[in-house]
């Protein structure tokens, strides 16, 4: 079930968050040492906090009373808003968790007004890419930091033209 982030959450959204981004980390050689602001090693409760008090939409899976998905949304005017974070716990992938979280950001996206949603992904994520472009984001550029061993990729979706996916 989805549901929105309440702060007695964070804790685990954080450690749900790490957990599922450090399988990226790990199928592609991220560490601590060479990526400190990969998502697998840069969240953390004060990020969380700070998110959450910019007035971010956040929303949790949550099954049997565990919270085992999450994703927040950035909206940044001009009726564009980022997905950040969006993931599913290892354990639980597979069933369709990531579709009903990604239609439900579409949903959430398109009620608060946005036409647009951008989306970051590692670019060398071909895996990633494919399944985000099955639902309409398409492939806008890219760009290297010196920060980070592997290259950005930048997608969007376009939430006029949808009705769900």
């Amino acid at each position: 079930m989805i549901r929105p982030m309440e702060t007695k959450d964070m804790d685990r959204c954080v450690q749900v968050i790490r957990d599922s981004f450090m399988t990226v980390a790990d199928t592609f050689g991220f560490t601590q040492e060479n990526a400190p602001r990969f998502t697998a090693f840069a969240t953390t409760i004060e990020r969380l906090q700070w998110q959450y008090q910019e007035g971010r939409p956040m929303y949790v899976w949550e099954e049997d009373g565990q919270i085992v998905g999450y994703y927040s949304l950035h909206l940044q005017g001009e009726r564009k808003c980022e997905l950040n974070n969006l993931c599913v716990l290892p354990a639980y992938r597979h069933r369709q968790l990531g579709k009903k979280l990604l239609e439900h950001a579409f949903a959430q996206a398109r009620e608060r007004g946005c036409v647009r949603m951008c989306i970051g992904i590692v670019e060398e994520n071909v895996r990633l890419r494919k399944w985000y472009e099955t639902y309409g984001a398409v492939h806008v550029g890219t760009e290297k930091f010196e920060f980070f061993p592997f290259t950005c990729g930048y997608m969007e979706k376009d939430l006029a033209q949808c009705s769900g996916s």
